[in-house]
């Protein structure tokens, strides 16, 4: 009997599980609109910087902005042969832009660098009020969106520029909402960001 009520347990859990991952998944991605702005922002994302920076060229093309400004993380990623060295992901960024038809001289990117998402949007405060900018269009990758947005609406708080968000649909480098428990950069994009938003509202809140 004990070993009937385990299967049939497992069972449920298996019908119950696929939907509710995929809600986890949906809740954290904003479907927003992208609005014309001063500038276009790609935030920093090491392992998703090239979706982030697609997406920024392709709104920059639409003409949603007359620049992209790009943020530091600091970090650097695998060996280039051409360049002999480990790029910052940042220059990789750029560089993705670039190839997408950006002009290097409407490229600009923060002047310090930053460790978190908060950090991100302190900066892009200071920058932007700075240089008389009055909006922005922040580009981020879709899970990270919702996270990003609380953490935008909480340092521009009281600050003359506005801030609107382009999340980047799953799918790119990161899994679609339907599968991202089957891999383990699905753990880290989707059901980590969880604990973040718990840990930004307690800690920014």
């Amino acid at each position: 009997m004990r070993r009937r009520k385990t299967v049939l347990a497992a069972l449920a859990l298996l019908l119950v599980w696929p939907p509710l991952a995929w809600l986890a998944a949906d809740w954290l991605v904003l479907e927003t609109e992208p609005a014309p702005a001063d500038a276009l922002v790609v935030l920093g994302g090491s392992a998703t910087y090239r979706e982030r920076a697609e997406y920024a060229a392709r709104l920059f093309a639409r003409g949603f902005a007359p620049m992209v400004v790009l943020t530091d993380d600091g970090q650097r990623g695998g060996w280039s042969q051409a360049q002999q060295r480990n790029p910052f992901f940042v220059e990789r960024a750029a560089a993705v832009l670039r190839e997408a038809g950006v002009p290097a001289e409407k490229v600009e990117t923060l002047p310090r660098q930053t460790a978190s998402t908060y950090e991100e949007a302190v900066a892009l405060r200071e920058y932007a009020e700075a240089r008389g900018l009055r909006s922005l269009l922040v580009v981020t990758s879709g899970y990270h969106s919702r996270r990003a947005l609380w953490t935008l609406g909480r340092a521009f708080h009281e600050s003359p520029v506005s801030v609107r968000l382009a999340a980047v649909p799953p799918g790119m480098q990161t899994p679609r909402r339907a599968f991202w428990w089957l891999s383990l950069n699905g753990w880290r994009t989707v059901a980590l960001e969880y604990p973040k938003l718990v840990y930004y509202r307690l800690r920014y809140g």
